[in-house]
């Protein structure tokens, strides 16, 4: 893993505390663990930390949090530079995170990573009105939908190159845009439709019913009947053995 290091003083704000609302979170977190086990609350804090200063966690929230749970600043430190999921540096407004593992790759990754680097710059570079800014990173576990990336908290999958970069254009010019699939497809269902179950049901039941809209998670699905809910067995009579023939004699 490459060295990862904090922002230049320059960009560092010179003081970090939390809102009145995080802090009142914060204090709730503390009550999960025994007392003298309060510092394994430091990665929710820090990623609290990480929200409120907009992305990424400066030096001044890294030693606010280290002081809020009793902890050396090191290790505070320590933590924040080994997890990437933190952020050391400023970010744009809409973070993209492009997935670069080996599913995205083969199904068009490059391309989209080339989108990135003529719409944005290199990683980590943030777009001159602070809208937009992104990094490679490994699986993001979408992988039937890819290729993929995630922008703030949502993902957008089935990219192209030319609907990345319009989603990209859509969020610098404050539009809304459709997470999820950009395909016609639900979630991660086929692309076209059902595929198995197709055939008629054996032992005279009716074939499933394909055409109409796909459900929905808000859709009612209706139970089947329970497993253990049967007819008991009937014992068959026991088998004659050789007794029976000596009686008969």
């Amino acid at each position: 893993m490459a060295v990862r290091r904090l922002a230049p003083k320059e960009l560092q704000p010179k003081e970090f505390s939390f809102t009145p609302e995080n802090l009142e979170w914060a204090r709730k977190q503390l009550t999960k663990y025994p007392d003298g086990r309060q510092a394994s609350a430091v990665i929710p804090l820090l990623w609290k930390a990480q929200e409120q200063a907009g992305g990424w966690v400066p030096e001044a929230a890294i030693r606010y949090v280290a002081d809020f749970l009793d902890m050396a600043h090191i290790r505070v430190m320590e933590i924040a530079t080994f997890y990437t999921m933190f952020n050391l540096a400023p970010v744009g407004r809409f973070h993209v995170q492009l997935c670069g593992t080996t599913p995205c790759r083969l199904r068009g990754a490059e391309d989209l990573i080339h989108v990135c680097e003529k719409r944005i710059g290199h990683q980590f570079d943030v777009t001159p009105d602070g809208t937009l800014s992104w990094v490679e990173v490994e699986c993001l576990g979408a992988c039937v939908n890819a290729p993929m990336a995630q922008i703030n908290y949502d993902y957008y999958e089935d990219l192209t190159p030319e609907i990345f970069e319009r989603i990209l254009d859509d969020l610098a010019a404050g539009k809304e845009v459709k997470p999820g699939p950009q395909i016609d497809r639900q979630f991660s269902a086929p692309v076209g439709g059902a595929t198995t179950l197709l055939e008629p049901a054996l032992e005279g039941a009716s074939a499933p019913k394909t055409s109409g809209a796909a459900l929905t998670d808000s859709d009612a699905k209706k139970p089947g009947a329970a497993a253990n809910v049967r007819e008991a067995a009937v014992p068959k009579p026991p088998i004659a053995d050789s007794s029976d023939k000596r009686k008969k004699k």
